[in-house]
């Protein structure tokens, strides 16, 4: 959704919006004023209730360590209570944290709710599970159809995703794939009506912090007959990786990948915590040759070095 689509559809929330919701857009705007610690405690009250928004916002504060120390496990509960309540975000950023954190049978429950609405990082890398047959029963049909409609809606990663799809589907299978996006979300088991949330506001729509990216495409299997014997992987190889810090905690380290993942020298890429003593190393890759290392540090425009895999 464009930025104008989302402050037309902030507006119109606004003007019904109940005594609650007030309060969650007031942690809102405490929170775009860099007031975090105000933020956290006007949300908390209100999540404790079971306000949903606050639920989502909440956690977004534990996961970026905002008005409260970062603590991924409360971020992930916090989550979980607006997940479980029908909150679009909550559900796919739950999923996405799941996901990269190496839960991946859970994460993918929570994007494939969020991708059947037609939310376009939850289409992605749902769309790319079923493509692979990864953690899911494998459908490149309907994979390749959630990553087009992810794309359709200016999603860049789902974009370059697809890119790469295109060379793996044949051009039959891809015009039947791209009629079945058309149903999507419709025509899609979307979640009875009781449990979406009735709420008049949506934090997604006006909430200050960035939408995490994605991963990229997993492997694409050998054995599969559709793909070119040249190109049965759609993720980077190498044996170079990129270290971005080493933190005291391993939250921080987490944290600072949250940041830079939509990064375009990440993509394809993948985070490693390297537990070294007292500290978590945070490194990145592969890469195919210490030039290429080298050379993803100088596009990402933050501090790191090229370092071994091994």
């Amino acid at each position: 959704m464009s930025p104008k689509h989302l402050v037309a559809a902030a507006m119109v929330a606004l003007l019904s919006a109940p005594v609650s919701a007030q309060s969650v857009k007031a942690g809102i705007e405490a929170w775009q004023r860099a007031d975090y610690g105000s933020a956290v405690a006007i949300w908390r009250p209100l999540a404790e209730k079971g306000d949903a928004d606050a639920e989502f916002n909440l956690g977004q504060a534990y996961r970026l360590g905002r008005g409260v120390p970062i603590n991924l496990a409360m971020a992930k509960s916090w989550f979980e209570k607006a997940a479980s309540a029908g909150h679009l975000d909550a559900e796919t950023t739950l999923g996405l944290l799941l996901f990269q954190n190496g839960d991946q049978a859970e994460g993918l429950k929570w994007l494939r709710r969020a991708a059947e609405q037609g939310e376009p990082r939850a289409l992605l890398v749902y769309g790319t599970a079923l493509y692979n047959g990864d953690g899911v029963t494998q459908d490149r049909l309907l994979g390749y159809a959630y990553v087009s409609r992810a794309a359709e809606q200016g999603l860049a990663p789902a974009k370059d995703t697809l890119a790469q799809l295109d060379q793996l589907l044949p051009v039959a299978d891809r015009d039947k794939a791209i009629a079945l996006s058309r149903s999507i979300p419709s025509g899609s088991p979307v979640p009875p009506a009781k449990e979406q949330p009735s709420k008049s506001v949506r934090v997604a729509q006006v909430k200050p912090t960035p939408k995490p990216s994605p991963p990229k495409p997993m492997k694409a299997k050998a054995t599969d007959p559709l793909a070119p014997k040249a190109a049965t992987k759609i993720v980077a190889s190498g044996d170079w990786r990129i270290q971005l810090g080493a933190f005291s905690q391993r939250g921080s380290a987490e944290a600072l990948y949250q940041r830079v993942s939509g990064k375009a020298a990440l993509a394809g890429r993948s985070p490693f915590y390297i537990a070294a003593g007292k500290v978590t190393r945070l490194q990145v890759g592969p890469y195919a040759s210490r030039a290429a290392a080298a050379a993803a540090c100088a596009a990402l425009g933050t501090a790191c070095f090229p370092v071994p895999a091994k």
